[in-house]
């Protein structure tokens, strides 16, 4: 059987080479050797000959060299009088094909001829470190990727939901007779996109290499691996959770880049009736696999695969899952809307006693919706959740009141956005014909916080009133309490506790690299606080979240503590044998790789810049966001940068060691702008009220020539503070 695959393999790979060839000898003749090339927004070149290779290929002579490489993997062609290919000679053109294919890819760039129609083509760094945080909570196990087109749409959109119901990234395209599945979703206005799991790539077979790019920069990006080394592919079998599913007739081209994606750990599974490939000296799991049940397909995937997917059964009409979380509900479609400019709306959770709630009720008080007024589409709406818990604090209301946002826009049809009494929920027609109604949210609601919060949550009764006057009399008591939280929690400093949190959740991508969370410094990604830390603890207390006792103070003014130095060195797999908090230039933090910005020394004005992983400019060290995050990432120590999250910035903290915010040289406009009331106060309290408007962004200096220009003309306190180096 695997003698119909290799022969198959090794002729695609052979097309594959002549078109990279061909192509790329036009190119050479056109434009040049020295002409440059290169994806967009990558610090990884050409990412499978960089991983793979070690290789930067900047220009057209550069890509030669892969050329010559591919073609020396290359079996000869099949021919029963001289020889029979095997397995092994199948997985060396797989290799072959994949190299050609990049070739190909980043050349239909240099033409302009990428991304193809309704596609996104090459997937940016800055996408991948965007869904960094879902990538190692368990929201996103696994990523498929679908090749061809299903018999008919009803099967591919039912191929598509039971994925995303499983929180499966799904990277959709390549064709099957000239019809490709991005066609069959678009057809029946499935909405695609990042927020929606749903990622279209290209329309023919050889854009598949981007899928496949995106898992081998896992092992740059957050493995701490090396380009050229050879423990990457190893990496992407054993961390890299994904598939190829095949709808459709294989041709030689799909089987020279399954060859290529069985080599990276990735087993392929196909609807027709196709030679298999078990477990053997070759490959050690199931390579190539035939399901030809469409009500099967999915879970044999999963299956074959290995991928642990936890599947909420909520008892709502429509479905519900992780991967329905950024979809939107436009005008066109909408049935009804709280909040926002429509109304006001606002949800409020409380701690009460055990025996004043009922668990699982959830009462409505005013209208549903489907009892508006005609010709009205919205509504007023509070939301208000009573929890009862004998482990449960009031520290931990805000962190189980900001979880409705993802609760809500679990399910299919619903969109929520703010939080507090700045939200805006959206319920569109489909949901509502398909019976969603008002207390279906408090079903929701209830159900998810037992399941993520049973620890700390033993009952949850839900009310919702949707008349004017009950939502304004109800408000006016839950700002009140936002208020209270607030300066209860604005009180909170590192000197103020005796116990930090550790954060490993990112190890199963990132396996040296240990976040450290403080009162005053979040998480890198953003995402976990010091009380989501406490919170996670005391929900799981094996966890990755654990309580580290700050013990004897090592330097006060680096923030080293002896226990949390033990604590870093044993879970960072003895490879960082100490940190400083509040320090950029002795012993920084790790980065893992889904930092939301990085820190970077500017040694020439003797401060630092911020840039955030949305800012896709020329910063004024010369580098952007995608090539300073090249050498940040992957669990180590890298004096002079660090990753760090959004609100560190404002922290009384913030590399404190060097002079803290007073460093801080350059920074986009945007995220200045973001952070604007937060710098603002910092100011006050540094004696500077004027600081922000001395801080440069992209407006007034992009090099460092003009950067020092404006430094000198606003006379920032960096120019005349201790030097850094």
């Amino acid at each position: 059987m695997s003698k119909i695959v290799a022969e198959a393999a090794i002729r695609g790979a052979h097309a594959i080479y002549k078109e990279a060839s061909d192509f790329l000898t036009k190119a050479i003749e056109e434009k040049g050797p020295s002409q440059k090339i290169g994806f967009p927004e990558t610090a990884f070149y050409l990412p499978m000959a960089n991983a793979l290779l070690g290789a930067k290929v900047e220009t057209l002579k550069d890509a030669s060299l892969i050329l010559a490489h591919a073609q020396s993997l290359l079996p000869q062609l099949p021919s029963e009088k001289v020889w029979l290919p095997y397995l092994g000679d199948a997985l060396n053109a797989g290799m072959s094909a994949l190299f050609c294919e990049e070739i190909i890819m980043v050349l239909r760039y240099l033409y302009a001829q990428e991304p193809q129609k309704d596609c996104n083509g090459f997937f940016t760094d800055t996408i991948m470190r965007s869904l960094g945080i879902q990538l190692v909570d368990g929201r996103m196990p696994g990523f498929a990727a679908i090749l061809g087109a299903a018999p008919d749409n009803k099967t591919a959109v039912a191929i598509v939901r039971e994925l995303q119901e499983r929180n499966i990234l799904i990277f959709v395209g390549s064709s099957v007779k000239g019809r490709s599945i991005i066609d069959q979703l678009l057809e029946e206005d499935v909405q695609m996109g990042w927020d929606n799991y749903i990622v279209p790539y290209g329309r023919d077979t050889l854009s598949a290499i981007y899928p496949l790019h995106w898992a081998i920069r896992s092992a740059l990006t957050f493995g701490g691996l090396k380009p050229g080394s050879d423990k990457n592919l190893l990496y992407t079998k054993e961390r890299v959770f994904a598939f190829g599913l095949v709808l459709g007739e294989l041709d030689d081209i799909k089987y020279a880049t399954g060859a290529g994606a069985i080599n990276m750990g990735f087993p392929i599974i196909a609807d027709t009736d196709i030679p298999e490939i078990k477990p053997s000296g070759i490959t050690t799991y199931e390579a190539l696999v035939k399901e030809l049940d469409y009500k099967k397909i999915v879970s044999r995937c999963i299956e074959v695969r290995g991928i642990k997917v936890k599947v909420s059964s909520i008892p709502v009409p429509v479905s519900y899952a992780a991967a329905f979380e950024g979809e939107r509900v436009r005008k066109e479609q909408l049935h009804v809307e709280f909040g926002g400019k429509a109304s006001t709306a606002f949800e409020f959770l409380t701690t009460t006693n055990l025996n004043e709630i009922e668990d699982g009720k959830v009462e409505l008080i005013g209208p549903d919706i489907d009892q508006l007024e005609k010709g009205s589409k919205s509504l007023p709406l509070a939301i208000t959740i009573a929890v009862a818990g004998r482990k449960m604090q009031k520290d931990f209301e805000p962190i189980l009141e900001r979880q409705v946002h993802r609760f809500i826009n679990y399910a299919m049809g619903l969109m929520h956005m703010g939080q507090r009494d700045m939200i805006w929920v959206r319920v569109s027609k489909d949901a509502f014909a398909k019976g969603l109604r008002l207390k279906h949210l408090g079903v929701m609601i209830h159900a998810m916080l037992h399941q993520e919060y049973n620890a700390i949550v033993d009952k949850v009764q839900i009310t919702l009133y949707t008349k004017q006057e009950d939502v304004d009399r109800l408000v006016e008591g839950a700002l009140k309490v936002f208020a209270e939280r607030d300066e209860r929690l604005g009180g909170m400093n590192d000197e103020s506790v005796d116990t930090f949190y550790s954060c490993l959740l990112c190890q199963s991508f990132a396996p040296n690299h240990i976040c450290v969370i403080t009162p005053e410094r979040l998480g890198l990604c953003g995402a976990y606080s010091w009380l989501d830390g406490k919170a996670s603890y005391e929900i799981t207390p094996t966890g990755p979240n654990q309580p580290i006792p700050k013990g004897e103070v090592l330097d006060a003014r680096v923030g080293q503590w002896k226990n949390i130095n033990e604590f870093v060195y044993l879970k960072s797999n003895k490879s960082i044998e100490k940190v400083s908090m509040y320090s950029l230039m002795d012993s920084p933090q790790s980065s893992c790789g889904c930092f939301e910005c990085i820190v970077a020394i500017i040694p020439e004005a003797n401060g630092v810049m911020v840039v955030h992983r949305d800012f896709s400019g020329i910063t004024p060290c010369g580098m952007g966001f995608t090539t300073l995050a090249g050498s940040v990432g992957g669990g180590v120590q890298t004096p002079g940068f660090l990753g760090v999250g959004k609100l560190y910035i404002a922290s009384k903290k913030f590399i404190a060691a060097e002079g803290g915010l007073k460093r801080l040289v350059w920074m986009p406009k945007e995220l200045k702008e973001l952070l604007a009331e937060k710098l603002k106060k910092r100011c006050q309290e540094i004696g500077e009220p004027d600081f922000i408007e001395k801080i440069a962004d992209e407006t007034v200096a992009t090099t460092s020539e003009e950067l020092l220009a404006f430094l000198t003309k606003v006379n920032h306190p960096a120019l005349v503070m201790e030097s850094l180096i």
